[in-house]
């Protein structure tokens, strides 16, 4: 019998293979997180008005008579759904631009079916005039939340949510969806744990990335009573960085192969829900969320422009002082270079600026520690020189005392402040 000999291999050569392997394995997990098949790119919206959901049953002589019928029925029933004067068959024919079979059966003289009726917006204006048109929201970042078994899903997997939003004709609605289609990335961004947080910083970015100015968030909690047997839909509108509530109500399909039909009813009713809370003033953009670039007050400038040439001075009088040591001399004092001590006071009624830096490990350590020195005892203003979320930030304050002073204020307020030249370094 043959044998082989395995190479071994040293514990100083098997660790670079572990590592390797655990890189490897790194790498294909946060892959696997934006691969596969998640998207589901929406439909291109329309500015036609659309009406779903027309049911029919009518008889003919044959099958395509008795089509022919349905649709004439279902245009005239989409017709009178618009509140629209009484028009001929004719006329109204005149106006629609599609029809859209949602589900049908045909039959040898008899045919049903649930149809949808599009008409083009700039015919019927002409006698429903533009009251449609009226103003319509800022462009709206849409979350669409699946709770089914105890799990939150948006766009970690396809679900049929997911899909009756991306299938919904929003062109009428005078909501402005932005939809993610759920595809790369939009899968790590958009996710559950979004809706929870309250960081204006974090939606900020989020928004950005989809050119949106608020999000709205319909939440579908769908309860399965058993395989094959009705499905219960629990549904919430809620919107806005603080995951305010709007509206709830509740549905239910049949069985499974109805889940796709009640959904399709549920988006609508979520449209009429936020359309309602535009027209009561109540999806107006979070000012919160776009603070722009702010104007520097004439004297803070001045006090900034001030503290900045203090510190170019003490800059120079630090690096005489070290020629002067190279050198062996003794700096003579003759006026040209002076600096103020830093732990000197500033006149009484003047403010000094000094360099904070904050240990900020997340958002919410970022807010409440901006919070907790803005509020500290002497501070006129703390004002943001750089954001680092898990690292640290740096902050501009103004504080009517000296940088000794202004450390044990802080200290008071619960920090761990370490001191240094014109700085301080806290963290808790």
């Amino acid at each position: 019998m043959m044998r082989f000999a395995l190479p071994s291999f040293g514990r100083s050569q098997a660790l670079p293979i572990v590592a390797l392997a655990l890189l490897a394995l790194c790498a294909v997990a946060l892959f696997a997180q934006v691969d596969g098949e998640r998207g589901i790119a929406p439909i291109a919206a329309s500015s036609d008005i659309s009406v779903t959901g027309v049911e029919v049953d009518v008889t003919g002589d044959d099958a395509q008579d008795a089509r022919t019928k349905g649709w004439e029925a279902a245009q005239r029933k989409a017709w009178e759904r618009l509140k629209g004067p009484e028009l001929s068959d004719s006329q109204i024919a005149g106006m629609v631009s599609a029809i859209v079979i949602e589900r049908e059966q045909l039959g040898p003289r008899r045919y049903i079916a649930r149809l949808g009726v599009i008409f083009d917006r700039q015919r019927a204006n002409a006698y429903l005039g533009g009251e449609e048109r009226a103003r319509r929201s800022a462009p709206m970042l849409l979350v669409p939340v699946t709770v089914s078994a105890g799990t939150q899903l948006v766009y970690e997997m396809r679900n049929p949510w997911q899909r009756a939003w991306a299938e919904y004709q929003a062109g009428s609605s005078r909501i402005d969806y932005v939809r993610p289609s759920g595809a790369g990335s939009d899968s790590l961004l958009i996710t559950y744990g979004q809706t929870g947080r309250r960081s204006r910083l974090w939606w900020r970015n989020v928004l950005d990335q989809f050119s949106a100015s608020d999000v709205l968030i319909p939440i579908a909690n769908l309860d399965y009573s058993y395989p094959g047997g009705p499905v219960t839909g629990r549904f919430t509108a809620r919107y806005g960085p603080d995951n305010r509530f709007l509206a709830s109500f509740e549905m239910k399909a049949a069985n499974p192969q109805a889940l796709p039909d009640m959904l399709a009813q549920a988006v609508t009713r979520f449209d009429t829900i936020f359309a309602q809370a535009l027209t009561e003033g109540l999806l107006k953009p979070d000012p919160t969320l776009n603070l722009g670039t702010p104007e520097i007050n004439p004297a803070l400038l001045r006090l900034i422009e001030a503290g900045q040439a203090a510190d170019a001075r003490e800059r120079e009088a630090r690096a005489a002082r070290e020629r002067a040591a190279r050198d062996g001399e003794t700096a003579e004092t003759d006026g040209t270079i002076s600096a103020a001590p830093v732990n000197t006071p500033p006149p009484e009624g003047s403010v000094a600026l000094y360099t904070v830096q904050v240990q900020t490990p997340d958002a919410a350590a970022f807010n409440a520690a901006l919070a907790d020195v803005r509020a500290a005892s002497g501070v006129r203003n703390a004002g943001i020189r750089s954001t680092a979320i898990g690292g640290t930030s740096v902050l501009t304050v103004s504080y009517s005392g000296s940088i000794q002073d202004l450390a044990g204020v802080l200290r008071a307020r619960g920090f761990t402040v370490q001191q240094g030249n014109n700085a301080l370094l806290i963290s808790r």
